[in-house]
């Protein structure tokens, strides 16, 4: 039987020393602080206020293909055009209707606005599906 005083050389892992494991302490500990920060930086980017939003502010129903959708558009920026997306809803839930609208740049950072969206069932609500600074290139008038 071998003792493990005559284990044969090279064979087995020899004791680190302190040096190492406090440079693998070190590491691990960096590594752990810069996934945190990276995890905070994704969580302010997706749950800090958004540079504009939309909200709606009511809506009338005007007939069995139409509502009226009166909204505020809130922008951190008022001088930056903006488009944003407003949809009709049936009882079931399902879109029925959607329309972009231009919100042009203006001096208020809360702009109201109000539009129709036809639709091709019965709506049973009205609402700001959301909105961007990236205005498409058809919404903007030549």
């Amino acid at each position: 039987m071998t003792s493990p005083r005559n284990l044969p050389p090279g064979r087995y892992p020899t004791d680190r020393s302190s040096g190492s494991r406090r440079v693998w302490a070190i590491g691990l500990t960096a590594l752990v602080i810069a996934a945190g920060v990276l995890i905070a930086w994704i969580g302010y980017k997706n749950f800090s206020d958004p540079d504009i939003s939309g909200e709606a502010s009511g809506y009338e129903i005007l007939n069995d293909t139409s509502v009226e959708v009166k909204f505020t558009v809130i922008r951190k920026d008022p001088g930056v055009p903006a488009t944003c997306i407003v949809r009709a809803r049936s009882r079931d839930g399902s879109e029925t209707g959607r329309r972009e609208i231009y919100v042009p740049a203006s001096e208020e950072t809360h702009f109201s606005m109000s539009t129709v969206v036809n639709t091709s069932a019965a709506p049973a609500l009205g609402e700001v599906y959301g909105c961007s600074k990236t205005v498409p290139e058809y919404l903007v008038a030549p």
